[in-house]
């Protein structure tokens, strides 16, 4: 009896390690998933804040950018820019501290296409001849100051109702220059275009000459040496304005104007793709919201964010308007301009 009083303690303990072994092994799989799980968590939960924090900052950037009256506008779903193909027009002003007014040094006309996700986009020389049935030839960057005068001093309309007024019909001049149907227009103030630079951190360009040009008048001071390099914000704006220098030497045309607006657009596009850009979203809606109007449907701004929001530079097609030079127009080539129209058009039947 002693024996055995002895021996089986002995052999319990000889099995409680075995046992011990065996519990150990499932509570070690349990633990590394709790902490897998709580780790899947905390990245979904960041996910989410991030998520939520821009679209509170769209949300915000939509209010700002569309024109008080349109956000009520119901469209119907079959009407939807992420159904169906949009053209645009698109104005850039200048509205800097020191000067600029309502002329549109900035012209282009877009259409964007939700099948393909892809946009075919024109630029127009400033100086452009635009003679269209119905109204006085005149440059192109005049249309949108004249309008809007117009609108104030004959249709005595307010301030407000004047810029709508002008935004319709220089889309009207544009829709029957390119024989489409232009829907909405947007417009972009200079310091909107640095901004949405300067968010995305710069941009990098290859700057084809040397551009100097001082104007105390204005505030310009544009100085740039040429190659390949990454401009701030000015630094890009001076970029795609620069026309001449002081002393008369490297004189850019709006044919070179159109093409650096072109390249610095598709470089900003790739940007906002790639990693570093969507960190810097959020910076970049709240820049473009503090800077851009609409006449839009407030959805409707928010389905084209959703729409083109990954779209590249290959998948946007540029298309700058040529012609002959004559003091004080650029007369566009006939044959340029049609190549335009058939690309928007075919663009819109994709």
């Amino acid at each position: 009896m002693s024996k055995g009083t002895t021996e089986l303690p002995s052999r319990a303990a000889a099995r409680q390690p075995v046992k011990k072994t065996k519990k150990q092994k499932p509570k070690k799989k349990r633990s590394v998933l709790k902490m897998f799980f709580v780790v899947l968590f905390a990245i979904l939960l960041i996910i989410a804040a991030g998520l939520a924090y821009l679209v509170f900052k769209a949300d915000k950037a939509v209010d700002q950018i569309s024109v008080p009256g349109e956000t009520e506008v119901v469209v119907p779903p079959e009407e939807s820019v992420k159904k169906k193909a949009v053209g645009m027009l698109l104005m850039g002003i200048d509205s800097r501290s020191h000067g600029g007014g309502l002329n549109t040094d900035v012209m282009m006309v877009a259409v964007f296409n939700p099948n393909s996700k892809s946009a075919t986009i024109v630029t127009i020389p400033r100086d452009s001849n635009i003679d269209i049935d119905g109204y006085r030839a005149r440059k192109a960057n005049a249309f949108y100051a004249d309008f809007y005068m117009n609108a104030l001093n004959t249709k005595k309309m307010k301030k407000e109702a004047a810029y709508a007024d002008a935004k319709q019909e220089v889309r009207t001049v544009m829709s029957k220059l390119f024989d489409i149907d232009l829907k909405y227009t947007a417009v972009i103030n200079f310091q909107g275009f640095a901004d949405v630079v300067d968010a995305l951190g710069g941009v990098e360009v290859d700057v084809d000459m040397r551009m100097k040009y001082k104007d105390s008048a204005d505030g310009t001071n544009i100085d740039l040496q040429p190659g390949f390099q990454r401009l701030s914000g000015e630094k890009a704006l001076d970029f795609v304005r620069y026309r001449k220098s002081n002393n008369g030497k490297n004189m850019s045309s709006d044919f070179d104007r159109n093409k650096r607006q072109s390249q610095v657009i598709g470089a900003l596009t790739d940007k906002m793709k790639s990693l570093d850009g969507i960190t810097k979203l959020g910076s970049v809606i709240e820049a473009v919201g503090n800077n851009l109007t609409m006449d839009m449907p407030s959805n409707e701004i928010k389905n084209m964010m959703s729409t083109y929001l990954g779209i590249s530079r290959e998948e946007v097609t540029f298309i700058p308007l040529e012609g002959t030079w004559k003091s004080p127009y650029v007369y566009l080539s006939e044959q340029n301009l049609n190549e335009a129209r058939a690309a928007l058009q075919a663009k819109m039947a994709e």
